[in-house]
Protein backbone atom coordinates (compact mmCIF):
# COMPACT_ATOMS: atom_id res chain seq x y z
CA UNK A 1 0.00 0.00 0.00
CA UNK A 2 3.18 2.40 0.36
CA UNK A 3 1.76 5.59 -0.62
CA UNK A 4 -0.56 4.75 -3.13
CA UNK A 5 -3.44 6.99 -3.78
CA UNK A 6 -6.77 6.38 -4.81
CA UNK A 7 -9.62 8.40 -6.34
CA UNK A 8 -11.78 9.42 -3.44
CA UNK A 9 -11.30 10.37 -0.13
CA UNK A 10 -9.20 7.29 2.69
CA UNK A 11 -9.60 6.56 6.01
CA UNK A 12 -8.38 4.74 8.33
CA UNK A 13 -10.82 4.06 10.88
CA UNK A 14 -8.81 3.11 14.52
CA UNK A 15 -8.90 4.52 17.84
CA UNK A 16 -5.19 2.49 18.69
CA UNK A 17 -2.09 4.01 18.36
CA UNK A 18 -0.27 1.25 17.56
CA UNK A 19 -2.94 0.14 14.58
CA UNK A 20 -1.92 3.90 13.16
CA UNK A 21 1.84 3.60 13.95
CA UNK A 22 2.04 0.08 11.65
CA UNK A 23 -0.25 2.01 8.93
CA UNK A 24 2.03 5.21 8.67
CA UNK A 25 5.01 2.38 8.88
CA UNK A 26 3.31 0.67 5.57
CA UNK A 27 2.95 4.39 3.91
CA UNK A 28 -0.53 4.77 3.92
CA UNK A 29 -1.39 8.24 3.51
CA UNK A 30 -5.36 8.75 4.71
CA UNK A 31 -7.42 10.59 6.85
CA UNK A 32 -7.59 9.07 10.67
CA UNK A 33 -10.92 8.70 11.81
CA UNK A 34 -12.30 7.04 15.23
CA UNK A 35 -15.57 6.26 14.15
CA UNK A 36 -17.21 6.08 10.66
CA UNK A 37 -20.37 7.89 9.51
CA UNK A 38 -21.83 5.86 6.38
CA UNK A 39 -23.57 8.66 4.90
CA UNK A 40 -20.26 10.49 4.84
CA UNK A 41 -19.53 7.93 1.92
CA UNK A 42 -19.16 8.61 -1.58
CA UNK A 43 -18.21 6.69 -4.68
CA UNK A 44 -14.59 5.90 -5.05
CA UNK A 45 -13.81 6.46 -1.14
CA UNK A 46 -11.27 4.12 0.48
CA UNK A 47 -12.04 2.60 4.24
CA UNK A 48 -9.62 0.60 6.26
CA UNK A 49 -9.71 -0.35 9.38
CA UNK A 50 -11.64 -3.48 11.35
CA UNK A 51 -15.07 -2.67 10.44
CA UNK A 52 -18.10 -4.55 11.78
CA UNK A 53 -19.68 -6.33 8.65
CA UNK A 54 -22.39 -4.34 8.04
CA UNK A 55 -20.40 -1.32 8.02
CA UNK A 56 -18.09 -3.15 5.28
CA UNK A 57 -21.03 -3.65 3.46
CA UNK A 58 -22.01 -0.08 3.46
CA UNK A 59 -18.68 0.98 2.64
CA UNK A 60 -19.30 -1.73 -0.76
CA UNK A 61 -23.00 -0.88 -1.79
CA UNK A 62 -21.94 2.96 -1.82
CA UNK A 63 -19.08 2.16 -4.22
CA UNK A 64 -16.27 2.54 -1.64
CA UNK A 65 -13.67 -0.17 -1.93
CA UNK A 66 -12.78 -1.51 1.54
CA UNK A 67 -9.53 -2.71 3.14
CA UNK A 68 -9.73 -5.21 6.48
CA UNK A 69 -6.93 -5.12 9.08
CA UNK A 70 -6.25 -8.50 9.23
CA UNK A 71 -4.40 -10.19 11.88
CA UNK A 72 -4.08 -13.66 13.68
CA UNK A 73 -4.36 -13.02 17.36
CA UNK A 74 -3.22 -15.32 19.42
CA UNK A 75 -5.67 -15.88 22.31
CA UNK A 76 -3.33 -14.42 25.09
CA UNK A 77 -2.68 -11.32 23.32
CA UNK A 78 -6.66 -10.69 22.52
CA UNK A 79 -7.96 -7.34 24.05
CA UNK A 80 -3.93 -6.47 24.66
CA UNK A 81 -3.27 -3.03 23.03
CA UNK A 82 -0.36 -3.83 20.57
CA UNK A 83 2.46 -1.71 19.40
CA UNK A 84 2.97 -1.33 15.46
CA UNK A 85 5.92 -3.85 16.51
CA UNK A 86 3.71 -6.38 17.26
CA UNK A 87 1.56 -6.17 14.63
CA UNK A 88 4.39 -6.43 12.40
CA UNK A 89 5.51 -9.61 13.98
CA UNK A 90 2.31 -11.11 13.85
CA UNK A 91 2.31 -10.12 10.31
CA UNK A 92 -0.44 -8.02 10.14
CA UNK A 93 -1.86 -6.70 6.82
CA UNK A 94 -4.45 -4.89 4.73
CA UNK A 95 -6.62 -7.01 2.69
CA UNK A 96 -9.17 -5.76 0.35
CA UNK A 97 -13.13 -7.38 0.50
CA UNK A 98 -15.98 -7.06 -1.16
CA UNK A 99 -18.78 -7.43 1.83
CA UNK A 100 -22.26 -7.52 0.39
CA UNK A 101 -25.52 -7.27 2.37
CA UNK A 102 -27.95 -10.77 1.12
CA UNK A 103 -30.58 -9.72 3.20
CA UNK A 104 -32.15 -11.05 7.05
CA UNK A 105 -32.32 -14.09 7.87
CA UNK A 106 -35.48 -15.97 8.50
CA UNK A 107 -36.61 -16.71 11.95
CA UNK A 108 -36.17 -19.64 13.32
CA UNK A 109 -39.12 -22.48 13.98
CA UNK A 110 -39.84 -22.74 17.12
CA UNK A 111 -40.29 -25.92 18.48
CA UNK A 112 -43.98 -27.10 19.49
CA UNK A 113 -44.97 -27.80 23.01
CA UNK A 114 -44.18 -30.85 24.75
CA UNK A 115 -46.91 -30.39 26.60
Amino acid sequence: MGGTRFAGRTRFVTRHAGALEWARRLGVDAEVVAHLDPADLQAGDVVMGTLPIQLAAEVCRRGGRYFHLVIDLPADLRGVSLTADDMQRLGASLQEYRVEYLGAAAKPETEPDAG
